[in-house]
């Protein structure tokens, strides 16, 4: 929190930090599953009912009747929806942190098996037999964040933001110049069809016809996945100043963060298909589809291990905070939940507490074991995506625009009933639209892990 200095330019870095991440690394697959069409559609149409929905969600930091603020998400639920959707939107918010820690370790490790497999590569030829399994880094994966967990409000390092970003900004650059080098060379691996019109791109590698749809579906739930960051935008908004009005600045942030991310979006994935065609690979920097110059490569996962190493944090620390006032509240008086030891280093006085040394250990514990079961970046994205795009980015920010706005859905006149007017069908057609698209990426995202998971021997440290 910046105490309400922020800007409209402030509020824009923090979303585009947010927004811009490991999600970039996935759209060059997903537009090869989707198309030259459909794919740039999407991923334009995602960012539209994100920003429209994000304009809603925006109007909700204040009460409008007491003008009271709402200093998180789960306050503005609950104090235009109830308590109960404020249960419920907490539990879709926990699961979808968890999830992301999961998915940034998944992540992080494949990156760090790519720096490994592009240093073989280059000394062995690109035709050589470069295989690594992921649990290894994994589990230092685990030990690291188990360590950094412990860092008292670790959250609220000012610096964490600004290296994310810097780090998220240089490897998806890296890979965006890899995929423009790679067209500007002339290396095509498809051909243009005089019998299609809007000169559409014909797939090199004909996929059976519900292979095809089914990944389909994951593709679009990897692109929820990318345009999503609605979770934070209330505790984004709690930071800029209170002149001008919170929401107006909110908006204009938004506009802003969007259409450079989108931008930016687009370029990466219709750039990474042009490079790849319908072989593109489903992380653009995991050494399976650049392999010069190789030192660049190793850069750029560097710089995602860097990012998601914070990540992984800034994600869990939430989860860690509710869980630990939980166990505050619930035992006050126990030693084990409230008594911080002091542990004296030769450069500081570092605080351990049994219930964060234990608690956290576990939780960081879990969401590794869970990553070394189901190590497959693309289909837990598009899960992730699944899960948290339409409860979060949609239906909540929806329903409360309604609550707000006092839209009459059914009332009496002149003795009969008439129809409820025309923007409140609209948002209850966004809402069961967005819900059938969520449904349809986590089927295709579930079919895909369980796909996977016949050919995968989990927890083996040789694959």
């Amino acid at each position: 929190n910046l105490d309400g200095a922020g800007t409209v330019w402030t509020a824009s870095a923090h979303i585009i930090t947010a927004i811009i991440g490991s999600g970039v690394l996935s759209l060059a697959w997903g537009i090869a599953q989707l198309g030259w069409i459909a794919g740039p559609a999407t991923l334009l149409l995602f960012s539209s009912i994100t920003y429209y929905t994000s304009r809603l969600l925006s109007d909700c930091y204040r009460h409008h009747s007491t003008g009271k603020r709402n200093y998180t998400y789960m306050e503005a639920v609950n104090a235009y929806l109830g308590r109960r959707m404020e249960w419920a939107c907490g539990i879709v918010q926990c699961v979808m942190l968890c999830g992301a820690t999961i998915g940034y370790a998944i992540t992080a490790s494949i990156s760090m098996v790519a720096i490994r497999k592009s240093d073989c590569l280059h000394k062995r030829g690109h035709a050589a037999s470069c295989k690594f399994s992921t649990n290894l880094y994994l589990v230092g994966m685990g030990v690291a964040e188990v360590v950094v967990s412990q860092i008292p409000n670790f959250h609220k390092l000012a610096w964490l933001s600004v290296l994310a970003a810097i780090m998220s900004f240089l490897y998806a650059s890296i890979g965006l110049g890899l995929a423009v080098a790679r067209v500007a060379s002339g290396t095509w691996v498809y051909k243009f069809s005089s019998t299609r019109s809007a000169m559409l791109l014909v797939h090199a590698l004909e996929a059976n016809g519900m292979d095809k749809i089914w990944r389909m579906c994951t593709a679009i739930g990897d692109m929820a996945f990318a345009c999503s960051y609605s979770a934070i935008l209330i505790e984004i908004q709690d930071t800029l100043r209170s002149t001008p009005a919170e929401n107006k600045v909110m908006k204009k942030a938004s506009g802003v963060a969007v259409s450079v991310s989108t931008v930016f979006y687009l370029l990466c994935g219709c750039f990474g298909y042009a490079a790849f065609g319908n072989r593109a690979p489903g992380n653009m920097l995991s050494a399976s589809g650049f392999y010069e110059p190789f030192w660049l490569i190793d850069l750029a996962n560097v710089c995602i291990v860097i990012h998601l190493v914070g990540a992984f944090q800034v994600t869990a620390q939430p989860v860690f905070m509710r869980f630990e006032a939980w166990a505050s509240n619930k035992w006050p008086d126990s030693e084990f939940v409230t008594k911080e030891y002091r542990i004296r280093l030769p450069a500081a006085i570092f605080g351990v507490n049994p219930l964060r040394l234990v608690g956290r250990t576990a939780l960081v514990t879990a969401a590794t074991v869970v990553a070394m079961a189901v190590p497959f970046f693309n289909d837990v994205l598009a899960l992730l995506g699944a899960v948290s795009y339409w409860p979060l980015t949609v239906y909540f920010p929806v329903e409360m625009h309604i609550a707000q706005s006092k839209l009459i859905r059914r009332s009496s006149g002149g003795g009969g009933r008439r129809r409820p007017p025309a923007n409140w069908i609209g948002l209850q057609l966004l809402n069961l639209v967005c819900l059938v698209v969520a449904i349809a990426a986590a089927c295709g995202a579930i079919r895909g892990l369980s796909h996977s998971l016949l050919a995968y021997k989990p927890f083996m440290f040789e694959q």
